[in-house]
């Protein structure tokens, strides 16, 4: 992988992925985007127009197609995981060659999934921090002041990682390598469990969410932590608290939207993981449990 130009290959460039997608493209790399064939063909055509605070208004000139089909330096994984399975195809391993795949996904457990279809040392699970929403096809709106990015992957050469956080970096995404991956999932697990669990259980955004409903916030914020703890991550509630309270009041969750616009929920990937955890462990977890039952009961 060189340190100066690379190709790039976003699979699923919507909020998180399009966002990166223009901002490495703005940077001079060359970007690649996997998605529907309408979708490619309004991105060949109009690229990815971008709207932000932090980042200004612009738009990127991409590459698209349906299919990956030749080696890239890195394939950035930026689907829903409802809809992971079905988005490989779109990345042969063959085609890959030896890129890195990047996960974006939430939640734990999809690394081991990743590694059984393509080379286990080219996993590179990341962790981004940001909300951006595509709001029509190669429209997107970043509405965060910050986009953040952990970039971590046992058994993935060091150089590899460093190569793409200094890309992303340069780009625009503050950009880190960490050197436990289980414990960088689990800080983002940590905080995001308890954010996309009650604003879409309750329909609101953080603000109401963190005064309305403390208590449960409380009780599940430090039910998260516990799990966390066990699995190698971050155990400081008093920290995952001080996070929420520093955010912006109108701030949704990624989960909040997607049961706002109908689509199907990551219900199983981020709640469902924290009780498999939490039952593999053997630490007891009422609030999530039954926060996850009355989404689930919900028809999510």
């Amino acid at each position: 992988m060189a340190h100066d130009e690379l190709t790039v290959a976003v699979l699923g460039p919507g909020g998180t992925g399009g966002l990166l997608a223009a901002l490495l493209s703005r940077a001079g790399h060359r970007v690649v985007c996997l998605a529907g064939e309408e979708t490619a063909d309004t991105l060949r055509t109009a690229g990815i127009g971008v709207r932000s605070e932090r980042f200004g208004d612009f738009t990127a000139r991409v590459e698209a197609d349906t299919t990956l089909r030749e080696p890239v330096d890195a394939c950035v994984v930026a689907v829903k995981h409802t809809s992971l399975d079905a988005a490989l195809d779109r990345v042969p391993p063959a085609a890959l060659g030896d890129g890195l795949v990047v996960p974006l996904l939430n939640g734990v457990e999809h690394p081991a999934t990743l590694r059984t279809r393509y080379r286990p040392d080219r996993v590179a699970p990341a962790v981004i921090r940001v909300e951006s929403t595509r709001v029509a096809p190669g429209v997107i709106e970043h509405g965060s002041p910050f986009a953040e990015v952990d970039l971590t992957g046992d058994g993935v050469p060091r150089e590899r990682l460093d190569a793409l956080a200094e890309a992303f970096t340069a780009a625009g995404p503050t950009t880190r390598v960490l050197p436990d991956e289980s414990a960088a999932l689990w800080a983002k697990m940590s905080f995001l469990a308890p954010f996309a669990l009650l604003t879409t259980r309750h329909g609101l955004p953080l603000g109401d969410v963190r005064t309305k409903y403390r208590e449960e916030l409380t009780a599940l914020v430090e039910e998260t932590a516990e799990v966390s703890a066990a699995c190698g991550g971050p155990a400081d509630p008093a920290v995952a608290l001080a996070r929420y309270d520093s955010f912006p009041p109108a701030m949704k969750s990624s989960m909040q939207r997607d049961a706002e616009a109908g689509r199907p929920l990551e219900l199983d990937a981020i709640g469902g993981a924290l009780l498999r955890a939490a039952e593999r462990h053997c630490v007891r977890v009422p609030v999530t449990a039954r926060l996850v039952r009355e989404l689930r009961d919900a028809g999510h």
